[in-house]
C-alpha cells in the first residue's frame, strides 16, 4: 500500500468492524468509524451516528468529507447490520424496515456522501453473511437483507465499471464474536461443528479477507466466502 490511503467504516466499535479497523490502521489507512458507540482503539476518527435513522448523515457529512480530506484512495467498508429474530410468519414490518434501513439503506447513503471522493484503485466492499446466498429459519428479515446486500453489489460493480473503483462482498461463515458467545458453549460448539475446519472463523480472518479485496484490483464484483468451508448436510 503506497500513497495517501482512508478507510471509512461503519460499526467498528466491535467483532469484525473492530478487527478490521485495526488491521486497516496496521496497514497505515487513515481509519474512520461511524457508529453509535465508539470503538475501543485509539488513533481511529470516530463519528457518532446511529444509522437505522434515515436522516443520519445529514449530522455528520461535513466531519465525514473532512476527515477523509483529499485521500489518493478510499476504502469504504459496509459492516454494521442488524440481526433480530423472527420467522416470515410473525415478522413485524417495522423490524424490516428498520433492518432494511441498517443493512441496506446505509450503505447507499454512505456511497453517495463519499462517490466523489473515490478515485481509481478505491473500493467498496459490502460484509455479507451466508445468508447472502442462503436462509435458515427463524431470522427472515436478515436473510432478506443480506440477499439484498449481495444484489447492491453486483449492482455496484457494474454500475462503476469504468471508474477504477472495484467491489466485493465478504460473506463470514459463523464467527466468533460478543454476540455470538451469547448463544453459550453448547450452541458454539455446535456452529463450530458445522465447519469443514471444526472451529469458529476469528474476525482477525475475517478482516485479513476485507483487506485483500480491498487491495487487489482482480477481485471485483466478487462474493467471497470466508466461512472455513460449510459441511453440507
Amino acid at each position: 500500500m503506497t500513497g495517501s490511503c482512508c478507510l471509512v467504516i461503519t460499526g467498528a466499535s466491535r467483532g469484525i468492524g473492530l478487527a478490521t479497523a485495526a488491521r486497516f490502521l496496521r496497514e497505515g489507512y487513515k481509519v474512520v468509524n461511524i457508529s453509535r458507540t465508539p470503538a475501543r482503539m485509539s488513533g481511529l476518527v470516530q463519528l457518532s451516528a446511529d444509522l437505522c435513522r434515515p436522516n443520519w448523515s445529514e449530522a455528520i457529512a461535513d466531519s465525514l468529507l473532512a476527515a477523509v480530506g483529499q485521500a489518493q484512495r478510499l476504502v469504504v467498508v459496509h459492516n454494521a447490520a442488524l440481526q433480530p429474530s423472527g420467522s416470515v410468519q410473525d415478522m413485524e414490518p417495522e423490524v424490516l424496515r428498520q433492518v432494511m434501513e441498517l443493512n441496506v439503506v446505509a450503505p447507499v447513503v454512505l456511497n453517495k456522501l463519499l462517490m466523489e471522493r473515490m478515485g481509481p484503485g478505491s473500493a467498496i466492499v459490502y460484509v455479507g453473511s451466508t445468508m447472502s446466498f442462503k436462509a435458515t429459519v427463524g431470522i427472515a428479515a436478515y436473510v432478506s437483507s443480506k440477499h439484498a446486500v449481495l444484489g447492491l453489489m453486483r449492482s455496484t460493480c457494474q454500475d462503476l465499471a469504468g471508474s477504477g473503483i472495484r467491489t466485493a462482498c465478504v460473506c463470514p461463515g459463523f464467527t466468533d464474536t460478543e454476540m455470538l458467545r451469547g448463544f453459550g458453549g453448547e450452541a458454539l460448539e455446535h456452529l463450530a461443528s458445522r465447519s469443514t475446519q471444526g472451529r469458529l472463523v476469528q474476525p482477525e480472518e475475517v478482516a485479513a479477507s476485507i483487506h485483500f479485496c480491498a487491495e487487489n484490483p482482480v477481485v471485483n464484483g466478487s462474493l467471497v466466502k470466508a466461512d472455513l468451508g460449510f459441511v453440507e448436510s
